[in-house]
């Protein structure tokens, strides 16, 4: 039995990364989680919370740095909970995120077929992890390198900053710490953009000057809440949307000539957000100068982004995600593509610059107007969208037209695809499936759904677009396989419901 008490202190080597990028180490069998260490740290740390196989512990000190550590640039990384990886390198991230969609695809998926580099195909098949999957996995599955960045700094398009007051009664803004709503003061995060420090500057001088007091969210009063900023990296373009408890900005005039004044500058508005809930921003937006939204370039195609779209927030990295999305789709221009989860059609117009015909579909509808905003400033034509659940709308559709696609391209939130949205697909039988994922766990989960109905994964790829923290994006083609064994189909279903045949459509 191990004898660590909660406060104690202790010395522990990290062996390994967390999910969530927490190191790992181990005293007599005992599993500790430690944030801000790294593979190869020799560490002191303070127990904090016991489990009984497992615990979390605090880092107090490093006695001896792992060749991989590097001194965190922002100072105040390890109290946000922003950044989880600024003690890694940035190549030992890009392994550490390879190897976490790597592992998952192989546990979780059952993919035991993956072949990454030439060398690294040579040990997995001399460890005997080829073919240990069904006959219908023997294929190998080309693991492709991940795709970092050139530069892993200023990357985000796209800054929330809540605001508050500290013990003095001050006006601060920055991010909350970890799983926390305690404001972290940090005006110039270094995975933003340089203009959020100015901007801050100018809209707490407007709430000193106009007495305007931040939310106090224990005592639900107090008027700004956030400062949503957003920036086109290709236009310049700058966007500035408070949101605030009430329905009056006090000033609000002199608040537009003075962040006028900043290069860029191109819309304003507030949004009114009087909930007492966790959500940012309200669904009301009063503009107060220029348009309602800001313009940016993916590649050759214009995006419209209003305070409220969805828009991946480094453009750089989506730009090449989003390139191999295209390359694996192999576009011929006599093909019907489903794009499903499609935000303001972000990939959806990739598409069709080189499909037949392009079906969008997303259930936000604000995001469905700018997805058909966008089509039109572009000259797309061939592309059409729907308000809805993939879930619903795909079946529906299919149910009245009876007609396949030729690539279905699913782009879902963290839970993955839903089970009746994955049946149609199988259903419709398109000859590519292209799965972009932002979840590693639940897109094993969803290709193991797919490839036990008749879908082989040919490639996968990873592609870094947040440096400095755990989450990391990746793109995968499947292809269609001759048979499907149905004792598998349904067996499978169980990843989903844990009940036979549940999930099944009627």
């Amino acid at each position: 039995m191990m004898d660590v008490k909660k406060n104690d202190r202790f010395t522990v080597v990290i062996e390994d990364i967390s999910q969530d990028g927490s190191g790992i180490g181990k005293l007599d069998g005992y599993i500790w989680f430690i944030k801000d260490t790294v593979t190869g740290d020799v560490v002191e740390a303070r127990a904090m919370k016991m489990k009984k196989s497992y615990g979390f512990a605090r880092l107090e000190k490093v006695v001896k740095p792992s060749p991989n550590r590097i001194e965190p640039v922002c100072p105040v990384a390890r109290q946000c909970g922003g950044c989880q990886l600024q003690a890694m390198s940035y190549q030992e991230q890009l392994r550490f995120k390879e190897n976490k969609v790597y592992n998952n695809l192989l546990r979780i998926g059952g993919f035991y077929n993956l072949r990454r580099a030439a060398q690294a195909g040579e040990a997995d098949r001399e460890e005997g992890n080829v073919g240990r999957g069904s006959a219908e996995d023997a294929k190998a599955i080309d693991f492709l390198p991940i795709m970092g960045m050139d530069n892993p700094w200023r990357y985000r398009n796209k800054a929330q900053f809540p605001f508050g007051e500290d013990r003095e009664g001050h006006v601060v803004t920055g991010f909350y710490a970890g799983r926390t709503h305690v404001i972290i003061p940090q005006e110039d995060c270094l995975l933003g953009v340089e203009e959020n420090r100015e901007i801050l500057a100018v809209i707490k001088e407007h709430m000193r000057q106009f007495q305007i007091p931040p939310y106090n969210e224990q005592k639900q009063e107090g008027l700004v809440r956030h400062a949503l900023i957003r920036k086109g990296f290709r236009t310049g373009e700058l966007m500035v949307c408070l949101v605030i408890n009430g329905r009056r900005l006090p000033g609000k005039e002199q608040l537009v000539e003075r962040l006028c004044r900043l290069k860029g500058m191109a819309s304003i508005s507030y949004s009114i957000n009087t909930e007492r809930n966790n959500v940012i921003m309200g669904k009301e937006i009063v503009n107060l100068y220029g348009p309602e939204y800001i313009t940016d370039y993916i590649g050759d195609i214009q995006y419209r982004i209003s305070p409220l779209s969805f828009y991946q927030v480094n453009p750089v990295q989506t730009e090449k995600l989003y390139g191999t999305a295209l390359e694996y789709a192999g576009l011929t221009g006599d093909e019907t593509v489903w794009d499903l989860y499609c935000g303001i059609g972000t990939i959806s117009l990739f598409l069709a610059e080189k499909a037949r015909k392009v079906y969008g579909v997303e259930i936000i509808p604000e995001a469905i107007r700018d997805a058909r905003e966008n089509a039109r400033i572009n000259g797309i034509e061939n592309v059409e969208f729907f308000v809805g659940k993939a879930e619903e709308v795909l079946p529906r559709w299919y149910e009245k037209n009876r007609s396949r696609a030729d690539v279905i391209v699913v782009d879902p939130p963290r839970k993955g695809c839903d089970p009746v949205c994955l049946d149609t697909i199988v259903q419709m039988q398109p000859e590519k499936v292209v799965y972009v994922s932002c979840d590693s766990a639940t897109l094993a989960r969803d290709l193991r759904y797919l490839c036990d109905r008749g879908f082989e994964v040919e490639k996968v790829r990873c592609c870094d677009m947040f440096g400095w923290t755990g989450h990391v994006e990746t793109v995968v083609l499947l292809t269609q396989k001759n048979s499907m064994s149905s004792s598998i189909y349904e067996r499978s279903r169980t990843l989903f419901t844990g009940q036979e045949g549940a999930g099944k459509q009627q």
